[in-house]
């Protein structure tokens, strides 16, 4: 028999969500049946699949050890660096400016050095997060950006405060900017643009089309011209919608590919540049809450942003 207490970022989240996390190795079909035969109970008596759990309540599982046994992995992120570049940081998140060349999650190669990985190592240093402390939360990230862009990620320190932060992003309540270096000058200045893009998951790759397709979702871009030398410009960039890739592919697209960007981008021009990576940055970020913001309400119409985003027109040689 196993014996938990809920915590504050246990709360709110159905029984049987609690009881994937905390024995992930137990089957569903032998869990569901548990909570129907009374082997796992909620304060002594039976619970419901969707019974959402309260603070101090007690979660007890009558099943073999063997079946409640949870991985040792939940250490694996001391094997990451615990250096942050941190943007800024509260009792509640934490904005990392993540590094060209770090991925935010563990992918298929199974690299440990993430984003995520740093920021919890970082956290348990800091004395601010402790696995053993906690029966089914762990910092989470937010927000994600691909491994070749440079910026601003949001990490939830808390539960409550990651669900909130979650439906934020969903109701588009947080406003995120971008700045880029394209090939060209576009035309006009400023610009929003509406095109449908397809995703290749075989190929990690998307392609933008004038019209909608099978599959195809709306995309919006707005762009700014800052600067230009003719030749290339910095571009300030605001998602409306926000796909995979698609700043990287609308802008190729739209006939002004990033720089550095070998996926989408002028891959013989690029050569000469002293580019090996897109000059791309999610350089701000603005909390713009609409709505009931509860404990993040102090967050509402504040602005961070990156002070170097790694590149500028300066940095070419046209």
């Amino acid at each position: 028999m196993k014996k938990y207490i809920i915590n504050s970022n246990d709360c709110d989240q159905r029984l049987d969500k609690f009881i994937t996390k905390v024995a992930p190795l137990l089957p569903k079909t032998l869990m569901y049946k548990a909570i129907r035969t009374k082997k796992i109970k909620i304060n002594g008596k039976r619970g419901e699949i969707s019974t959402r759990l309260q603070l101090d309540d007690v979660i007890e599982i009558y099943l073999n050890d063997e079946l409640l046994l949870c991985p040792d992995s939940n250490m694996a992120f001391l094997s990451a660096p615990y250096q942050v570049d941190v943007v800024y940081e509260d009792d509640n998140i934490l904005l990392a400016n993540k590094p060209v060349g770090l991925v935010v999650h563990e992918d298929e190669s199974g690299v440990m050095d993430t984003l995520i990985n740093r920021i919890t190592h970082y956290l348990y240093k800091q004395k601010e997060y402790d696995p053993q402390q906690e029966n089914s939360f762990a910092p989470a990230l937010c927000n994600r950006i691909d491994r070749n862009t440079s910026g601003i990620v949001i990490c939830a320190k808390n539960a409550p405060t990651l669900r909130m932060l979650n439906q934020k992003i969903k109701d588009r309540e947080i406003d995120k900017q971008y700045k880029c270096l394209v090939f060209g000058t576009p035309k006009p200045a400023h610009k929003l643009c509406k095109a449908f893009l397809r995703k290749d998951s075989d190929q990690n790759q998307v392609r933008v089309f004038p019209h909608p397709v099978d599959d195809g979702k709306t995309i919006l871009t707005e762009y700014t011209v800052v600067a230009s030398n003719g030749a290339f410009s910095m571009l300030n960039i605001v998602l409306h919608t926000g796909r995979t890739h698609q700043i990287r592919a609308h802008m190729a697209y739209l006939g002004y590919p990033l720089v550095g960007d070998t996926k989408y981008g002028n891959g013989q021009e690029n050569k000469a540049l002293p580019f090996r990576f897109q000059a791309l940055c999610a350089y701000s970020l603005g909390f713009v809450f609409k709505s009931d913001s509860g404990h993040l309400a102090y967050l509402n119409n504040k602005v961070f942003t990156v002070k170097d985003i790694g590149f500028s027109l300066d940095s070419i040689n046209s």
